[in-house]
Parts: C-alpha cells; structure tokens; sequence
C-alpha cells in the first residue's frame, strides 16, 4: 500500500505544495486585474490561469514556469475588444495557438530567443508605461480611453475634476488604490523573514478591500458568475467567420508572434533561477499553443509564460511541474467554492497592484545596464522601440526595434557571417597536458545566426572544460553574448571551466573575458 501511494504523490510534494499555494496566492489578483485591463471581464483572466495552470503545466517544456494570462498583452487586447469586441477574441486565440502549435511542430522555437534582448525590454516598458497610464484611470473608477497619449492628456481633468463627478464614489475609489499600493510596497519592504513568501500583490489587494469594506466605501467591485462554469462559452458560428478579415488574421498573427517571444524569454530567465532540467523550447511553444487554443474556446484571455508568477514559483522551493500544475487547481477550486468572497473585491484595489506592476516592466535600470555594457545604439534601440509602443501601438514598435537591431548587425554580417569550427585543444591543467573540446569562433556573431551558435554550445560535452577560441571573432552583438554568458553560468555550477582565447584585437577582450569568469578557475 505504501509503495502505491508513493507512486501517485511524487517525492517532490513536500516542496511543490507549499511552492503552487505562494503562486496561487499571487496569481489570483493578478488574473483579476489583468483581465480588467484588458477590457473584460475578470473571471476570463482566471479561466486563463486556471488552463494555464492545470493543462500548459502539465504539457510545458518549462517545467517551473507558471503560464497565465499576462500583463504584456492586456494593452493589445483591450483594443482590440474596444475595436472589434469581445466575442470576435475567442476564434482570434484559437489561430493564435494554432500558429503557435505549428511554429513548436516546425521546431522554430529557437528563433524566438534570437529577438534582442533590447527589443523585447523596449516593448515591455511601453507596455508597462500604457498600464499605468490606464490604470490611474480606473483607480478613480472611471474607465480608461482609446490610447495612451489621450490616458495622458486626460489625467489632469481625472485628479481634479471626480470629486463633482455624480458616479459613485472616486475619491473613495483613490483611497482604496492609494492604500493598496502603500500596503503592497511597504510589505515587500518590511516583512519578515518567516512571512517572506507571503506575496506584496495579495498584502495590497487585501488591505484595499478592508479599507473599502471598514469604510463603508461605494465603489465598484469585480464582478463574477455564482458559478464560474457558467463564464465558459464556445465562440458562435458568426465568430468564426469572421476569422477571413484581414484585421483578424493580423491580430493572430501578432498574438502567437508577442506571446511566443514573451513567453520562451521568461523561459530563459527561468533556467538561470535554478539547476533543474533546462527549458525545450519547441515543446514549451506547443504547450502555448495547445493553452491557447483552449482559453479561445472556453472564453479567456491570451496567456503566455509569466516571470513574476514563475519567479515566485521558483523562490518558493518549486522543484518540479507539479507545483505549476497544482496553482491552477488551488484557482479551480476557489472559484467553485468561495466565488462570493471575489465580489467584495474594489477594482481599484486591483488597478493599484497594476500600477505597480506597470512600473517595473518599465524598468529604466535595464536602459541603463544596456547602456553600461552594450553602448549607446543597443539602449537607443531599447527607447525607439518604447517610444514607438506608446506612440503608436504594440506591432509598430516592435517592428520598429526589429528593423533598428537588423541595421545594427548587418554591416558585420555583410563583412562575414559567423562560422563555428569545432575541435580538439591541448592544454595543461594540473602539470598534465591534456586535450579538451574546442569551438572556434570567426567572423561576426550576430542574433541572425543564434539558434546555430546556441545549438554549437549546447553539444559541448557536459562537465567537461570548453574552450572558446576568439582570435579571429570581430563582433559579437548583445543578444549572442548574453547567450553565451548564460550557458557559461550554467556550466559554471558544474565545476566546468570556460576558457576565451583572443578576441582583443576587436575590442571584445573585457566582454569576453567576463564569459569566462562565469566558470571557477582551475
């Protein structure tokens, strides 16, 4: 009987138990808020985190991260259901997933890696500017505008002009979001170190209900179905044709482009969080695809893997897909048991963790470090491709960092591309020559061949010292020296030294050198 049980609880339970219940209590204000961003309803964010959960973590090639509807996409959505409205979305995520599904079947999940680094930050703090342009809006209760400059234009008249406004109570509704920004903050500030995996977010959300409720405050509440079951609705007939327009097809397409990229970064930056398996790509982009093919026909959001609900995950002591899987069911289960409790939620409370949320996609420290390592034309790709997404819309400024990283690499992609020798090294490593595996590196290396450079680095024998010979190496962009650096990170906690031979006469010594820091000296 033991051995059964012990069949059915994996071994890890211990950890992942506690770990999803610190994701469910993070992800549960955030599926909210974003979907209230994002124009609709906030039980369809949940729907997306309950899938994004319970079928994405079951099927990822990311084993910890936690997929759910995120903050990246609520700008582009919500315009599109200002525009088209919020019945025309479900067969819209359908193709969405379905490209996804085919790009994971087609193996090109590497190739979203090679998106700079630079544009895909860009786009965040564009993203995130607009959230917080929105959101300060529906702190007061009122409903956001079309776009972000007229957010901007109106913020004035919303601060000084809702005390006579009729509706409501908006200077409650600020109190409410004021309070809830104050809590969040001040608790991730100041809490204790046995509280530490209490999340900030449900610290804020809880404390702006209780200002609301103690105060006797009017202000809008979210508002969910008794039965959350009842929010599932395939999309009709007349939805469906509407999958010919041109408008529609355009929205798939940057849906499964944005969400590709977005997620297999956080995938990334999940992998250098821990020591566990490494992400497949292409098998965590078919796990996209499959979720969100799902949430378009049960009526969710877009989803796509999230950093700040995977880097809870992690934190919390996560060691397998378990946890992810179990944070969905904790959201299942709430939702079918304690519905009410969702009701006396302010949607300013929520607007303020969005707020917050907003501010650090931002992030200026990341254009300073761009700045700092890479120089002045890799950070202004990083300020055009923001400024763009504000400006303008999300599909333009990416397209904008895209094209501005193409101008910078290709004059040292027309000069050589890179070309990747492997071999055999001999060196001397403790009074005995020995031989070791080479890479030689010559010409430019560029985004445009990174899954190749990726692929080189990655058949590199494990545990075992690698050497990058460089001497004739003339440029290696941001986006493949990052690469680089993360593999040799990874091979670092191993005991496996990364020797870079040459690479000064391009000036590339001090950036190649630190590469080889990564990995402990002999």
């Amino acid at each position: 009987m033991r051995a059964s049980f012990a069949k059915l609880m994996p071994s890890t339970l211990g950890r992942d138990l506690p770990a999803s219940f610190v994701v469910f209590l993070v992800a549960m204000p955030l599926c909210m808020g974003i979907a209230i961003a994002s124009g609709v309803p906030a039980e369809r964010g949940l729907i997306t985190g309950v899938i994004g959960g319970i079928i994405v973590g079951f099927l990822a090639g990311s084993p910890l991260q936690v997929s759910g509807p995120a903050a990246g996409l609520a700008v582009i959505v919500f315009e599109f259901v200002r525009e088209h409205g919020i019945d025309a979305l479900g067969p819209v995520l359908v193709a969405a997933g379905a490209i996804q599904l085919l790009a994971g079947a087609l193996r090109v999940g590497g190739w979203f890696r090679a998106i700079s680094p630079a544009v895909v930050h860009g786009m965040l703090a564009g993203i995130g500017i607009l959230i917080v342009l929105a959101q300060i809006h529906v702190l007061t209760d009122a409903l956001p505008k079309a776009s972000g400059l007229d957010n901007l234009v109106a913020i004035p008249g919303a601060f000084f002009n809702f005390v006579s406004s009729p509706e409501g109570n908006r200077p409650g509704a600020v109190v409410v979001g004021i309070a809830t920004i104050v809590a969040m903050l001040g608790w991730e500030k100041i809490r204790p170190l046995k509280l530490k995996l209490i999340p900030g977010a449900l610290v804020g959300v809880v404390a702006g209900t209780l200002v609301a409720v103690f105060g006797n405050l009017d202000v809008k509440r979210v508002e969910v179905p008794e039965n959350i079951l009842s929010a599932v609705a395939l999309p009709g007939a007349g939805d469906w044709s509407r999958l010919a327009e041109p408008a529609m097809i355009l929205m798939a397409i940057t849906l499964a482009v944005i969400a590709s990229a977005e997620s297999l970064l956080s995938a990334a930056a999940v992998d250098r969080m821990h020591d566990g398996p490494r992400t497949q790509y292409n098998r965590e982009l078919g796990a996209q695809g499959i979720g969100n093919v799902l949430c378009g026909l049960a009526g969710g959001l877009p989803m796509t893997g999230v950093i700040v609900r995977s880097s809870a995950n992690v934190q919390a002591g996560a060691v397998s897909r378990a946890s992810t899987i179990l944070h969905g069911s904790w959201i299942l289960a709430f939702l079918l048991v304690l519905p009410m409790v969702l009701k006396v939620v302010p949607t300013a409370a929520l607007a303020g963790i969005l707020v917050v949320t907003g501010w650090r996609l931002v992030s200026p420290a990341h254009a300073f470090h761009l700045h700092e390592r890479y120089g002045l034309p890799t950070a202004a790709i990083w300020l055009a491709t923001m400024v763009m997404v504000v400006a303008t819309d999300l599909l333009t400024g990416v397209l904008t960092g895209l094209a501005l990283s193409l101008a910078q690499v290709i004059p040292h992609y027309i000069r050589g591309p890179l070309k990747i020798e492997g071999g055999a090294a001999q060196t001397v490593q403790a009074g005995a020559v020995r031989a070791v595996p080479e890479l030689k590196l010559s010409g430019s290396a560029t985004f445009l061949q990174l899954p190749h450079l990726n692929a080189a680095l990655e058949r590199t024998p494990e545990g075992t010292p690698v050497r990058l010979a460089a001497e004739d190496l003339r440029h290696v962009d941001h986006t493949c020296l990052e690469m680089i650096r993360e593999w040799a990170t990874r091979r670092a906690k191993t005991g496996a030294r990364v020797e870079v031979v040459g690479g000064g006469a391009s000036g590339l010594h001090h950036s190649l050198a630190m590469v080889a820091h990564a990995a402990p000296k002999d």
